[in-house]
């Protein structure tokens, strides 16, 4: 099955899926690699009233997928909000609504895949960054009980050559790349493609649950 990463949301009841993003043209796009089968709506992991009218839309939903959001990091002594609350609200509790919103669609057994990152292991500085991703690693943890027999995971990726990274200045991103290539054992950067066979793995796996998978490259064996 294929999957292009949008900007909030992918989940599927296996005979048709559903994708959601804030850009039409992403999301036209993903339509076209995904066929006849696959619709696509408006959404804003940011904004409750938006992830409650995207889910009203969906409905007998065997797998749901957070893959990604738009943010910025920084140091701590900056005192930045963008790069500190501003962070969390993007990622952190924008899954965490999503997840909320979708629990009526649910099916009792279905799959559901947050998106956290390798910097909640190991130092990469951005300290928000790095608490934001441990904290989805937990929360994957204690909805994997609470929600049970719903599965509920967390995946973990190095950097990535991503839409997020590409829409950033090239000077700016090739620098992240070569230094992502000298933390990580495998010298490069993920592709979204992997990101999509790791997601799909975690849903289809019926004994997974409460489980953060790392796909790094190695960095945290660094």
């Amino acid at each position: 099955m294929a999957l292009q990463a949008l900007d909030s949301l992918w989940l599927s009841d296996w005979s048709r899926v559903a994708i959601g993003g804030r850009s039409a043209e992403k999301r036209a796009t993903a339509l076209q690699s995904l066929g006849e089968r696959a619709s696509a709506y408006a959404v804003d992991i940011t904004d409750r009233a938006s992830l409650a009218a995207f889910f009203a839309q969906t409905t007998s939903l065997a797998g749901l997928f957070t893959p990604a959001a738009s943010y910025t990091t920084g140091a701590f002594q900056e005192g930045s909000l963008e790069t500190s609350e501003a962070l969390f609200q993007a990622k952190f509790w924008g899954q965490y609504w999503a997840v909320y919103a979708a629990l009526p669609s649910l099916f009792p057994d279905a799959a559901v895949v947050l998106m956290s990152g390798a910097a909640s292991s190991c130092r990469l500085g951005a300290p928000a960054y790095a608490a934001c991703n441990a904290a989805l690693e937990g929360l994957a943890r204690v909805l994997a009980v609470e929600l049970a027999p719903r599965r509920i995971n967390c995946l973990s990726p190095g950097t990535t050559d991503s839409t997020l990274w590409q829409q950033r200045p090239a000077q700016v991103r090739e620098a992240a790349y070569q230094q992502w290539c000298k933390l990580n054992v495998l010298q490069r950067p993920a592709t979204v493609e992997v990101q999509a066979d790791a997601a799909l793995f975690l849903i289809d796996n019926t004994d997974m649950t409460g489980n953060t998978l790392y796909y790094d490259g190695g960095y945290t064996l660094r």
